[in-house]
């Protein structure tokens, strides 16, 4: 099983969180890499939201 890769950053709402999910998508896209197999957003014990991913390990 791969493991997770955790973005930069907390953010308040889901809503923000899932624009770093967009960034991330459009991101690997425009550089031309393979884009995650998955993304997640995630919520915090503390009520915070974040984003990570994995990307398969034979893909890389």
């Amino acid at each position: 099983m791969d493991k997770w890769v955790y973005f930069a950053g907390l953010y308040d709402s889901k809503f923000e969180a899932y624009c770093a999910v967009m960034w991330v998508e459009a991101d690997e896209r425009i550089r031309g890499t393979q884009a995650p197999n998955e993304v997640q957003v995630y919520q915090t014990r503390r009520g915070k939201f974040g984003v990570r991913f994995r990307q398969d390990a034979h893909a890389m």
